[in-house]
């Protein structure tokens, strides 16, 4: 368990994701933890629900917290850094989860020599899956760096990398989950399609999806390796994958991780 109290700058499906599955795992408790969001009503759900700390003012959470995670909208980081430029001090960790900012601007808006840390993680954080992957800033240290590989590692698998490669993380894993979730929802209609019900259509295809991830992740077997196994000659599957070839399944991905990426690294260059 973590020594070190937890503040959130915005508190939202992301932030509530990381806090969740911060508990959950038993890496902190509701009292070490402290968020701020501009809704009351959103403090008060989280006061309720989860029993951590909840503010409007984001002042408290520096005061409170000696790690700082940003989990504000990219469009609104810099509001955020310029009301707490006094505020964070060389006690801080500051912790990025803003897809798109690079450190740069984050150090730039804050005092000279602050440590910085930019996460890209996603929301299946909440149940212990996540996938995360950092980038120290110029200040910060291995320590820093150790403490960020604990705090996400606890959350699902999480990697240190250089940050030119970030934006290809949420352009994958930082968006894909939206992209899986699509799919499952598609095989699920395919299902009810030929004569399923829907309960069962969808909850085949999500235990398809999650047991082909873990083939993938538990045998170390290339993705190809893995579906020519069940591709036997003339059978049902390679039928299908026949179809998918022709929807062009695999350049809609690959275009879909291109474009986010593109995106996210857009969103740094605005600033």
């Amino acid at each position: 368990m973590l020594k070190e109290k937890i503040g959130f700058i915005g508190a939202g499906k992301m932030g509530e994701a990381l806090i969740r599955g911060i508990i959950n795992a038993g890496l902190s408790t509701p009292g070490n933890i402290m968020a701020s969001d501009v809704v009351a009503e959103r403090c008060a759900l989280l006061s309720k629900e989860i029993g951590i700390k909840a503010t409007q003012n984001n002042k408290d959470i520096a005061s409170f917290a000696e790690v700082i995670l940003l989990a504000v909208k990219p469009q609104i980081m810099n509001e955020a850094l310029d009301n707490l430029k006094n505020e964070i001090t060389g006690r801080h960790l500051v912790v990025s989860i803003a897809a798109g900012i690079p450190i740069r601007f984050i150090e730039s808006r804050l005092q000279e020599g602050m440590r910085v840390i930019r996460v890209m993680p996603n929301t299946p954080c909440l149940i212990g899956a996540s996938a995360t992957a950092f980038a120290l800033g110029k200040n910060a240290t291995d320590a820093d760096g150790q403490l960020v590989f604990q705090l996400f590692n606890a959350v699902g698998k999480v990697f240190r990398m250089d940050e030119k490669h970030l934006d290809a993380v949420t352009g994958l894993s930082g968006s894909g989950p939206a992209y899986v979730y699509m799919i499952i929802e598609a095989l699920s209609d395919g299902g009810v399609k030929m004569g399923l019900p829907r309960d069962v259509a969808a909850t085949l295809a999500a235990q398809t999806v999650l047991g082909a991830a873990r083939m993938v992740l538990e045998t170390g077997q290339h993705p190809a390796q893995l579906k020519d196994a069940v591709a036997s000659p003339g059978g049902t599957t390679i039928e299908g994958i026949s179809k998918l070839e022709d929807g062009g399944l695999r350049s809609a991905m690959i275009n879909a991780v291109e474009s986010a990426t593109v995106k996210s690294k857009k969103l740094g260059e605005l600033l």
